[in-house]
């Protein structure tokens, strides 16, 4: 470097910080005309990075002005698109054209300001600048045309960068290997692996040698399109034109196959590379162990992941801090907790420190268990161990707080992550939201939406697809057809609504353009909905429009139809839509199964409905327990309690579990025709499989009450007053009230007795027909003794306002609005009975359900702090 040029860098230097005076100082060389432009060329770079850091653009549109020679222009533009300011340099261009319009810019310039234009996904400045060149009579180069065809292939335009491709010849260029692999491959990530081995004939023909990396993108195309074959022979064509496949080659078809699920074939490729060494097969390394073991986990064959990492210590593979996080990611979502706390052990003792990937996977895998609490430990040890947690640790413990219906805690720890300065990202607000929906706290939900739109969140399809469900589920459908109507049709422009009224603001122009668009989780959310209301004729606009936005229903829409046209009794319909579904391609599922079985029940058309059965048994699909219980219902239902008890007893011999509402579904018609004893056998048979539970005694109770089999009855009452079930099922005031009315009256008094004697407080009104039955026998001593009890239990009721013991023993919410009723018929009564003049004063002391207090639900701020 000259003296002057050492100068100018040095008082540039000085003044890295102080710009404007950089510039004057650059300014008032360069307007010199006694100064060499070798002076301050060697300058501009240092110059370019003080005025961009200084935002000073307008100093830098005037540099064209200020470089006397062609050669510093060109320099300068260089140094703007490699700064990432390809927009100014083809401004910039332009000026340098109209200095020297008889001297175009040099071809390697083009391309670099293409490659710069490509890479900051600016398509027109790259249709621009080769319209220029064009312009120019700069005659491309096959470099130039490999540019863009890459470019249209990453931009998905295969048709455009195949005709760019086919008209090089005509342009003076012949595509190279390069070209060739560009194109190649931009056909296999579209799925077009046949194209592009047609690309490959192509090339052969014309002289250009296939390398390896063509060969090796094929193979794994093919792989993932299933198509193992075509991979195969390719592989032998690669030795036929006197490659060698190399280790990447294997690895390519190991994972295509491993993601396709096919971890059998991948293994056996994987085996011949250990074993074969004879055939110049190459040895597997530390990628194609991370490949079969993730491809293990995923498919939950954990002992062959574990036999896979005992060979990988023996055969002296490195097991790197990856191959860690992939086994322990196995490990944690197949369950195996304790045995991913000994492989971090095992990584403590070898001295390798976790990474965030690694606290987050076990984070992840203890909060899917229900484990909160632990999950929390590990996002303190990771603290300790000097690793901070990031949005992805938060957001996973948060979201185990939503999935547990933990608002409260989900709500200190969202504050907690953004006073340690990690905001929330769509996905963590995502979460919360959903959780706010299913809680059934719409508005803290429609101010969880606000606050995102006001803090500048994108709110995506997922974002919104919660939002139409929650709607939904809270009987908005209308809300959410017009919210989903708004969100199709953003594209035309429309003004934000207010949240609280419409749901319609959530959508501008910025989400649009984030991909806030309907997919198929969208339509599927309004169209069930829409069903479930009976409006077909709106679902099946729904489903045409869908289609002509080219999203395509999957067999989940189409069970949507034929499930909820069964449900009407709209079978014949339901059938048509069958009929379009396996036209489809889409065939039927053990859902469209049980949905048509139920649908044919309902109409009573078993001959059909069993033939269903044997139709998909025969196609390898097995009923499960939601067929059985489908057929049992419509069975029972017309009478035919003899059929249903067969397939119960099917049920039981194939080892298909029943539910308890398999039982209840026979129980109930064998009560109602009089078959007590043939009830109380099934009652038994649900208990040995279910045990003594508590719902099982409350139906059986209630059945044999509704029946007037009241001694049965008390038998299952007093065996569930033993067992200290909750009361709040059982109709234990009819029961008794029927007890007195048929003078069972001792046998009423002896539940009543017991029922205080296991420490139960009930519905005092309970007492009244007892207390009656006994004053009117004469028995005024134990008469007033139940009285005495009535009132106390009164007393202890307006006190403390809630059961003593078992949780609650009759349903609060049924008193809360019939106590009164209760309490009036008791006072109205004109029989002369004094235990009723007696309790008159304490009665109109206000017990009952106008003294319990309402508690305000909990406010829930959320991204106040942020």
């Amino acid at each position: 470097m000259n003296p002057a040029a050492r100068e100018l860098s040095k008082a540039l230097n000085n003044n890295i910080k102080n710009p404007k005076l950089a510039w004057q100082i650059f300014k008032r060389i360069a307007s010199n005309p006694n100064s060499p432009s070798h002076a301050f060329i060697p300058s501009l770079p240092l110059l370019l990075q003080i005025l961009i850091g200084a935002k000073m653009f307008t100093q830098i549109n005037a540099l064209p002005q200020l470089l006397p020679c062609r050669h510093s222009m060109l320099l300068l533009l260089r140094l703007l698109a490699k700064s990432g300011h390809v927009t100014l340099a083809i401004s910039q261009l332009q000026a340098i054209r109209a200095h020297h319009p008889t001297r175009p810019p040099p071809i390697s310039l083009y391309n670099l300001l293409i490659r710069s234009s490509l890479q900051q996904n600016l398509p027109h400045c790259v249709r621009l600048l080769y319209e220029d060149m064009i312009l120019s009579r700069v005659t491309p180069q096959t470099y130039t045309f490999n540019l863009l065809i890459g470019g249209l292939c990453d931009s998905g335009c295969l048709e455009d960068a195949r005709k760019v491709f086919d008209k090089m010849p005509d342009r003076g260029c012949l595509p190279n290997e390069f070209t060739f692999g560009i194109l190649i491959r931009g056909y296999c990530r579209a799925g077009h692996a046949s194209q592009g081995l047609e690309l490959l004939e192509l090339m052969r023909s014309m002289g250009v040698a296939p390398n390896m990396v063509i060969y090796n993108t094929l193979v794994s195309a093919f792989c993932k399109e299933g198509k193992t074959d075509e991979a195969e022979k390719l592989v032998e064509r690669i030795r036929e034109d006197g490659l060698v496949p190399n280790v990447v080659t294997f690895n390519s078809r190991i994972s295509a196959l491993c993601s396709a699920g096919k971890i059998l074939e991948a293994s056996r490729i994987f085996r011949d590379m250990q074993v074969e060494k004879e055939l110049g097969l190459p040895q597997p390394n530390t990628i194609t162990y991370n490949l079969m073991l993730e491809g293990f986990c995923k498919e939950g064959m954990i002992e062959e992941a574990k036999i896979l990492v005992e060979s990988m210590k023996e055969s002296g593979v490195s097991l790197e801090v990856e191959s860690y996080n992939i086994w322990l990611m196995g490990l944690v979502r197949n369950g195996k907790l304790l045995e991913a706390q000994l492989v971090l052990n095992e990584m403590a003792e070898k001295g390798i420190r976790p990474t965030i990937v690694t606290y987050n996977i076990m984070m992840d895998g203890l909060c899917k268990n229900g484990m909160l609490r632990d999950a929390k430990m590990v996002m303190s040890l990771m603290k300790n161990g000097g690793v901070a947690p990031d949005v992805v640790s938060y957001s996973i413990l948060l979201h185990g707080y939503c999935k547990k219906g933990k608002i409260s805690e989900a709500n200190k720890l969202l504050r907690k992550m953004i006073a340690d300065g990690c905001f929330p990202n769509n996905y963590t607000c995502n979460s919360l939201l959903e959780s706010l929906w299913k809680e059934g706290k719409v508005l803290e939900a429609e101010e969880l939406l606000i606050k995102m739109k006001e803090r500048g969140y994108a709110l995506d399809t997922v974002t919104y697809n919660i939002v139409l469900d929650g709607l939904c589920k809270s009987g908005e459908v209308d809300k959410a057809v017009e919210t989903m109507h708004e969100m199709r049709n953003q594209e035309n422009g429309c003004t934000p609504g207010d949240l609280d009224d419409s749901y319609v603001g959530l959508v501008n122009d910025d989400n649009n353009r984030n991909g806030c668009t309907p997919d198929l989780i969208t339509y599927s959310t309004i169209i069930n909905a829409l069903c479930k209301d009976g409006k077909f004729d709106e679902a099946k606009k729904k489903f045409i429009e869908m289609i002509g936005r080219d999203v395509y229903p999957d067999a989940i829409i189409y069970d949507i139809f034929v499930c909820n046209l069964c449900k009407m009794g709209k079978v014949s319909s339901a059938f048509r839509v069958l009929k379009d579904m396996e036209k489809k391609g889409h065939n039927k599922s053990l859902q469209t199964y049980n949905s048509l079985i139920l649908g044919l029940g309902m109409k009573g058309q078993f001959f059909e409905m069993y033939g269903l059965m044997d139709e998909m048994r025969e196609r390898g699909i097995s009923p499960n327990v939601c067929t059985y219980n489908n057929m049992i219902r419509c069975l029972c239902e017309s009478g035919q309690t003899d059929d249903a008890n067969k397939l119960l007893d099917e049920m039981l011999t194939k080892g298909i579990s029943p539910t308890i509402s398999s039982f209840k579904l026979l129980i109930r018609p064998l009560c109602q025709i009089g078959e007590f004893r043939p009830a109380q056998e099934v009652f038994d048979i649900s208990l040995r499989i279910f045990g003594h539970k508590e719902v099982l005694y409350s139906f059986m109770f209630n059945e044999l009450v509704a029946g007037e089999e009241l001694l049965e009855a008390k038998d299952i009452f007093m065996s569930a007053l033993d067992r200290c079930f909750d009361l709040g099922n059982f109709l234990y005031q009819d029961f008794i009230g029927r007890l007195c009315k048929v003078e069972m009256l001792e046998c009423a008094s002896d539940v009543l007795k017991k029922m205080i004697q296991k420490g139960y407080t009930f519905e005092p009104a309970s007492f009244m027909p007892v207390i009656d039955g006994l004053r009117t026998t004469g028995n005024k001593h134990e008469a007033d003794e139940f009285a005495e009890w009535m009132l106390e239990m009164a007393s202890e009721l307006k006190v403390t306002n809630q059961v003593s013991r078992k949780a609650r023993v009759f349903n609060r919410k049924k008193v809360a609005n019939n106590d009164e009723k209760y309490w009036q018929n008791i006072l109205h009564r004109d029989d002369g009975s004094g235990v009723t003049l007696k309790i008159l004063n304490k009665i109109q002391k206000g017990w009952g359900h106008a003294n319990i207090s309402h508690l305000q639900s909990p406010k829930y701020d959320f991204l106040d702090n942020y």
